[in-house]
């Protein structure tokens, strides 16, 4: 059987900068997202046009290169983690990739004590990285944060194929599915569930 996912991998490698991030994170024991995930977040910066990002969930800087990346030149990154010694190796990683103080923000904090401090309408996207329980009040916040047309997205959303298992009961099931009916049924919402590493769940805010 091929193995599409390692094939995935591959298609589109990851650079010094990537490979050096994910090497960080690892050392830690940070997870971070797999390169197609990251493929797809630089993909939607990139189609949203977006020069405002929130990012909840920094770890050593992975998925913060890949927003960059596909962000507008002048866009600015906001990204929240209580750990500062995730955003420490997020910093390095970030400047030895030429993103500096201009282009990145790093607020140490949780991020439900950040979000409410965040401009209304200001930004283009949200990715959610964070405490998967926290999930539905980063929906809410999401709501009041994103211009219209902005992306809210979240990481792991299929928690590796156990939200569409009824008898998973595990909290991280659970509330993903939660989610992933909140997110369907808010009628400011147009979803997408993608398979896509251990999930992501992406949705435009009318």
């Amino acid at each position: 059987m091929t193995d599409l996912t390692g094939w995935l991998d591959a298609w589109l490698p990851e650079d010094a900068p990537l490979t050096a991030a994910r090497a960080r994170a690892a050392e830690v024991g940070v997870p971070c997202v797999d390169p197609v995930t990251g493929s797809l977040l630089r993909l939607l910066a990139a189609a949203s046009g977006a020069k405002a990002v929130v990012e909840l969930g920094t770890g050593a800087g992975v998925s913060g290169l890949w927003l960059l990346r596909g962000m507008a030149a002048d866009g600015v990154l906001t990204s929240v983690d209580p750990e500062t010694e995730h955003q420490r190796l997020a910093k390095q990683s970030l400047n030895e990739a030429g993103y500096g103080s201009g282009r990145v923000r790093l607020i140490a904090g949780e991020a439900l004590n950040v979000l409410p401090r965040l401009s209304d309408g200001a930004y283009d996207l949200l990715f959610c990285d964070a405490a998967r329980g926290e999930n539905l009040d980063y929906l809410a916040a999401s709501l009041r944060l994103l211009r219209p047309g902005g992306l809210v997205v979240f990481a792991g959303a299929l928690a590796g194929g156990r939200v569409a298992d009824p008898s998973a009961r595990d909290t991280e099931a659970v509330v993903l599915r939660e989610l992933t009916k909140a997110v369907r049924e808010e009628e400011r919402l147009t979803p997408a569930l993608l398979p896509v590493g251990p999930g992501l769940l992406a949705a435009v805010v009318s």
